[in-house]
This record gives C-alpha cells, sequence and structure tokens, in this order.
C-alpha cells in the first residue's frame, strides 16, 4: 500500500508539468479518487468519520465566552464576544492564562473571530445574529509589534455585504447575514457567514487594508450547519472551520487542494466531532495536523451543563496524504533557481545572484505555514544569507515582488 501511495505521489508530481490536465478527485482519502487526475475540480466524496479529542481542559472562568482562536507565538490566543476588550495569550498544555492584553479605545460588541497575516492580528466585530441588520459591522487591524510593546495601534475595516438589500430585523437567529469566521490571505480577507435560515456558508472577500468597502459574494457552500470559525494554512491551500447543527453536534469543514482561493473546486470534507452539546467557536492549528478548538459555556439545566474548554484534535489520518503530497510537489510550483541561488538544498549558506536592475531588493524566507522566519535587503549583485539556525525542510524565498524560489536546508 505503501509503496503505491509513493508511485501515485510520483505520477502525481511527474503529470503536473503536462500541458493536458485531467480533471478529478486527487484526494487519496476520497471514495472516488483519481490517481490520473492532476487539477482538482471539487469532486471528492468521503465517507462519514468522526474525531474523538485527544485531550480536554477546561478554561478559566473569564474565558466563558470564548469565541475566537489563533497560534501565535507559541502560545493560543482568543477573546470574549460580548463587551470584554480583552486579548488572552493561554497555554497549549495547561489551557491557563499567561497575559492578557488590553485593547483601549475600542468596545466589543460582538467580537466573533480572530485572524491573523505575518504583520498584524484582525478581530471581526461581524457578529449580527440578533437582529439581523447591523450596519456597523467591521473588523479591526492591531499591529502586532505596537501590541507587544504595550501600545496597540488600531484600525479599522468597515463592510457590508453586496447582496443585502433588506434591513428589516427578522427576530433573533433568523437571518443569512451572521458572521462568525473569516480568514486573512495576502491580499484580502475572506467571510465565512452563519446561515441560520439556510443552514450555507457564504464566502465574501473584501481588502484586509483599513477603509469602508461592499464584500463582494464569492461562493455559497452547502456546509448544512452553522459555521463559527476558521483557520488558515496559506502555504497548503488548507482552510478548516468549526460549527455546529442547530442541536448543538459540533462538527468541522475542510476545504483544501483548491487554487487561487477558488474554493469551489477544492474538496469538501465534514467531520463530526465527539462533543455533543459543546458550542465550538475558535480553531486553529500550527501545522495542519494538531488543532485546536474551544467551546463556550453553556448550560441549559437540569439536562446540559458544558463547561468552556479547550479541545487538542488529531487529523492527520484526514490530512496526512495531502500534507505529504503538498511538500513532495512544493518545488514544483516554484521555478528553477537555475544558479539564482546555490547551493540548494544548502546547510550553513545561501548565495544569491541579483540582477543590479532589481537592488536594492528586500528578501524574505518563509516557512511551510507562510511564517517570516528571515527577512533583510539584498544590496550587492552577490550575497550569501546564513541558513544556520534554519531545520531541516522545504522554505520559500521571495526576492523584491515577484520572485519565489523553493530553498532546502539540509542541517542537522
Amino acid at each position: 500500500m505503501k509503496i503505491l501511495y509513493i508511485f501515485c505521489i510520483f505520477v502525481l508530481c511527474l503529470t503536473a508539468e503536462l500541458p493536458a490536465q485531467i480533471h478529478g478527485c486527487r484526494d487519496p482519502e476520497a471514495v472516488n479518487y483519481n490517481p490520473l487526475a492532476t487539477k482538482n475540480d471539487g469532486s471528492c466524496l468521503y465517507n462519514s468519520a468522526t474525531v474523538i479529542p485527544s485531550t480536554s481542559i477546561e478554561l478559566p472562568s473569564v474565558l466563558a465566552e470564548s469565541s475566537g482562536l489563533i497560534y501565535w507565538n507559541h502560545n493560543l490566543l482568543t477573546h470574549n464576544d460580548d463587551t470584554d476588550p480583552n486579548l488572552y495569550i493561554i497555554d497549549t498544555s495547561t489551557a491557563t492564562i499567561s497575559k492578557t492584553y488590553t485593547l483601549s479605545g475600542v468596545i466589543n460588541k460582538e467580537w466573533e473571530e480572530i485572524s491573523q497575516d505575518d504583520f498584524y492580528i484582525y478581530i471581526g466585530d461581524f457578529g449580527n445574529n440578533s437582529t439581523g441588520n447591523r450596519t456597523d459591522l467591521h473588523v479591526l487591524r492591531i499591529d502586532k509589534n505596537s501590541l507587544l510593546s504595550g501600545s496597540p495601534d488600531i484600525d479599522t475595516i468597515f463592510f457590508s455585504y453586496s447582496d443585502q438589500t433588506s434591513f428589516t430585523n427578522p427576530g433573533a437567529d433568523k437571518t443569512d447575514f451572521d458572521c462568525e469566521a473569516f480568514i486573512v490571505t495576502k491580499d484580502s480577507i475572506y467571510l465565512f457567514t452563519k446561515q441560520w435560515v439556510s443552514g450555507k456558508t457564504s464566502v465574501y472577500s473584501l481588502p484586509k487594508s483599513p477603509g469602508k468597502y461592499t464584500a463582494q459574494l464569492q461562493i455559497t457552500v452547502n456546509v448544512e450547519g452553522l459555521i463559527t470559525g476558521a483557520t488558515y494554512l496559506e502555504s497548503k491551500n488548507l482552510i478548516v472551520l468549526c460549527g455546529y447543527s442547530t442541536l448543538l453536534q459540533p462538527f468541522l469543514y475542510l476545504l483544501y487542494d483548491f487554487t487561487d482561493n477558488d474554493f469551489s473546486k477544492g474538496n469538501k470534507r465534514k467531520i463530526s466531532l465527539s462533543l455533543a452539546f459543546h458550542q465550538i467557536e475558535g480553531i486553529a492549528t500550527l501545522d495542519g495536523l494538531k488543532y485546536y478548538v474551544t467551546n463556550e459555556y453553556f448550560s441549559r439545566p437540569p439536562f446540559v451543563t458544558s463547561p468552556q474548554k479547550l479541545h487538542s484534535l488529531d487529523l492527520s489520518p484526514y490530512l496526512q496524504k495531502y500534507l505529504d503530497t503538498q511538500a513532495t510537489c512544493i518545488e514544483e510550483n516554484f521555478p528553477k533557481s537555475n544558479g539564482v541561488l546555490y547551493p540548494n538544498p544548502t546547510n550553513d549558506e545561501v548565495n544569491i545572484t541579483t540582477a543590479a536592475s532589481l537592488l536594492p531588493a528586500r528578501y524574505t524566507i518563509r516557512n511551510q505555514l507562510g511564517q517570516i522566519i528571515d527577512s533583510g535587503v539584498l544590496r550587492f549583485e552577490q550575497s550569501r544569507i546564513s541558513t544556520r539556525e534554519l531545520t531541516t525542510g522545504i522554505y520559500f524565498l521571495t526576492i523584491g515582488v515577484h520572485q519565489e524560489y523553493a530553498l532546502t536546508v539540509m542541517n542537522n
């Protein structure tokens, strides 16, 4: 079986450069997997599956309404969804609070989600289930360095939905313009709505710079539930959403193997969580295999009481093959270095040749999670960058705006 799997990866990588694309399901986990497919068409079908948490730890009572979650600076960062203006750093192993950041000068009306890019943290104040007619929907953008220094620099991205024409109050939990999940890409924000009427999620896009925008509808996906959180690995084309049914049965919804943020052509897999009557709200991951989710406190006495908790999940049975394929084929997606950088692979340093017309040129080195590991400015046609501190793996070296290369580091 292992030999067959390796052969299938080889075929996928080999055929990636052929002009004739074969459309089909490329996921070995799918029941309709086509090992000859070179371009995903979103047609994969899956058997039902349920994940049991690896660990579940009760959160402090101050996080009874924990709503969003990201992995940042080797810890988790979360917030509550009502009135509380604080961000909380929580330890992944003990679920205790190690630090609190207060965002002075802003109001938490309905903070539902948190996301990030290399330089900013984003908080979505766009909960809209009470009336469905908010006209002040917005995303806060906080400079990471300013947050660490104790003086948060905050600006705002306002938006409205392109297809919302009626602002009549339909009553609580009766709108398709509620939202509790979003991701941030290189140039945009993508919102995933929580649709109480249809049980679907619509994806809207808007710029991620401060201003006032109309969020443009991209696609609608029938998730058969209420979406409450999202986490994103841009380098892997992987999004994992969390949510629950109207009967409070939580689930994950996986979107992956898409191209250019065309989520409709990606794999879509729904996986149940063995956490009945847990209001799952936030989700985060570091590597695409191990995930953390949080749930709000929920009580319907005398039958159900679910304290606020942090859960860890192992999704390697469902995503390991896909992520292995991404790592195997990753160099096929980047131009050959052709002497621009050498040696490649390398261990202690890499030499870079840059055209004089491009100098000075900014460079960045990112890991496979898209995190910046090193950056600087190239000022000479022949330059050297140390890679001694990098662990063995594949990295992305970007020179200027358009030149990007796969750099393999082989260190002990």
